[in-house]
């Protein structure tokens, strides 16, 4: 896979698992709080959140990869990235169990997505990242969070909530 040589990740939990996601993507990470529920949403968004005047919706991924929705708990915690659609940035938020750290992983250290095994979908991960002796799920943003459907989304979030 090519990779940047100095490729940095921020690692965070769900459950036991360890994912990664581009760290040039995320914004910022804020703590879990107060959450608008939205009507007619899919089961993995977990409301909306005001951040600083936008409207975010904010992804439970347990939900998204098809698991029962998340617990929340003393360290869950919401990961603000930005992704494009059609050439301008829209915010997303990520229910996660834990941030860990940001982490460089080399490009001999990053390997293709295995055909099995993995409790995510095959097209939601980017890579796996070998960090000592346990590998990092790498996330592939475009797929996993759909951004066209994200945006509109938060489109509908924004409508029902000005309704």
């Amino acid at each position: 896979m090519q990779q940047d040589h100095n490729a940095q990740y921020l690692t965070f939990h769900l459950a036991a698992e360890v994912f990664a996601i581009d760290i040039r993507s995320v914004r910022e990470i804020i703590q879990y709080g107060a959450m608008t529920t939205v009507p007619l949403m899919p089961s993995f968004v977990r409301g909306v959140i005001n951040l600083r005047g936008s409207v975010v919706p904010v992804i439970d991924l347990h939900a998204r990869f098809g698991r029962p929705a998340a617990q929340v708990g003393k360290k869950t915690c919401v990961v603000i990235f930005d992704a494009m659609r059609e050439g301008e940035r829209v915010e997303l938020g990520l229910m996660v169990d834990a941030v860990s750290e940001v982490v460089d992983i080399a490009a001999d250290a990053i390997e293709p997505p295995p055909n099995f095994g993995t409790s995510v979908r095959r097209d939601f991960i980017r890579a796996m990242g070998k960090r000592g002796d346990r590998f990092v799920i790498i996330l592939e943003p475009d797929r996993a969070f759909d951004v066209d459907e994200m945006a509109n989304l938060c489109e509908a979030s924004q409508e029902a909530l000005a309704a």
